[in-house]
């Protein structure tokens, strides 16, 4: 099997789990909960093998905020997503839109037009690649978010997730290039770990939830 065709079986099952899990309270809260252990023992293995000056406290407190980050980030999610308010869905799936787009733009326009590389950091990311993704997340969640926000904050919004998601994607890539490592992890095939998969989602969300009390 091509890695391409692991890459779309992964993603539909991994859609339709997540498309369950808004119907049973209980699956979201467990698959939640897999998420946070799954994303903190990627990145402690990240950490772990960074060389932090041989000062282990600096080890310890990164690990503390990315405690403090991750259970504030599963906590907005559970309750964007069991909430009776309407609008608190609506604002978390344009966050993860937004997030899809700007991944999806990137990777087309990269891949078609090239071009100058963006940052020694990740060798696959292009200047056209980013102007991608803000193009394709702009027409696409524009058009589907038009009617829940003024247009002016809307842009904004996109703009600033779709930058924010980018540069999460560059910052895990970072990481990974301290350490020598291509993956996260192997738990998705033709994807890697799980925060492989959702790096630009994750600072998309974390970021995304502190803008919705400005707006």
């Amino acid at each position: 099997m091509s890695q391409l065709s692991k890459r779309i079986y992964t993603s539909i099952i991994l859609l339709t789990i997540f498309l369950i899990s808004l119907y049973n309270k209980y699956i979201l809260f467990f698959l939640l909960i897999f998420c946070f252990y799954q994303i903190f023992y990627e990145l402690f293995n990240l950490l772990k093998d960074i060389d932090f000056n041989k000062i282990k406290i600096r080890f310890y407190l990164s690990l503390l905020i990315l405690l403090c980050l991750l259970s504030y980030l599963i906590n907005f999610v559970w309750m964007s997503l069991i909430t009776n308010n309407y609008s608190d869905k609506v604002f978390l799936l344009l966050i993860i839109s937004i997030s899809v787009c700007t991944d999806l733009g990137g990777f087309i326009f990269g891949k078609l037009l090239k071009g100058k590389k963006l940052t020694k950091i990740s060798p696959n990311k292009t200047y056209a690649g980013m102007y991608g993704s803000f193009i394709i997340s702009l027409s696409i969640c524009f058009f589907l978010f038009k009617d829940y926000y003024y247009s002016l904050t809307l842009i904004f919004i996109i703009f600033f997730i779709s930058s924010v998601s980018q540069l999460g994607d560059i910052f895990i890539s970072y990481l990974k290039r301290l350490n020598n490592t291509k993956d996260t992890g192997n738990l998705l095939p033709g994807h890697g770990g799980i925060l492989d998969r959702f790096d630009g989602i994750v600072f998309a969300i974390l970021l995304g939830s502190i803008m919705k009390v400005f707006i």
